[in-house]
């Protein structure tokens, strides 16, 4: 994959509105053109147009410009399986719950593009998106408990979504955004359960 770098033209004044997004499109461009561990903070908010200041008011430190959706996305994981309909089995909430982060990510799909290419260039980063995923599926297996599954059906069903979603975004990258990342995901959990049955 070759990444698109969002390019600025010059930094952007103080003034202009969106400091969250502003510092999250810098650091992104200096991840890509000069490698993650090389990029300073400073020089992260700097290309924002902003302080050093600001941008610790938005992130404890330059690794959660990456991650710091993370909560959005498991309340989104988990409201959706707590909403799924009662008769659903275990599995049938995680899959919607996961082609409804599927959606979201489709829709971010540029920026998501960019930020897997940087955290597949440093080994933290990775280990970091690791412990994501886990806590992901932990969050996801306690909504399942509260529904009622018990053990080891809530945790199997959990791990086995975040693992569609992991192996689908995986086939994402590769393929540059194409086909969308919610029809491959409809597909894995097809053949996950034809793996799965008789």
């Amino acid at each position: 994959m070759s990444p698109t770098v969002i390019n600025y033209a010059q930094a952007m004044g103080r003034w202009e509105p969106d400091a969250r997004g502003r510092l999250e499109r810098a650091a992104l461009e200096l991840y890509i053109e000069r490698g993650f561990e090389q990029t300073t903070v400073d020089e992260i908010a700097k290309l924002a147009g902003l302080t050093e200041r600001t941008f610790f008011r938005y992130f404890a430190d330059k690794r959660e410009v990456l991650f710091w959706g993370a909560g959005a996305l498991q309340e989104l994981l988990v409201s959706t399986v707590t909403d799924a309909e009662v008769s659903d089995a275990p599995i049938a909430a995680i899959s919607a719950a996961i082609q409804t982060a599927g959606a979201l990510f489709q829709e971010r799909r540029e920026h998501a593009l960019l930020r897997q290419s940087v955290i597949a260039a440093n080994p933290e980063l990775q280990e970091r998106e690791l412990i994501k995923l886990a806590t992901l599926a932990s969050a996801m297996a306690d909504a399942l408990r509260q529904r009622g599954v018990g053990e080891p059906g809530a945790s199997l069903s959990a791990e086995a979504g975040i693992a569609v979603l992991k192996i689908g975004f995986e086939r994402w990258i590769e393929e540059n955004g194409q086909p969308d990342l919610p029809r491959l995901i409809r597909e894995l959990f097809e053949e996950l359960r034809t793996a799965t049955s008789g």
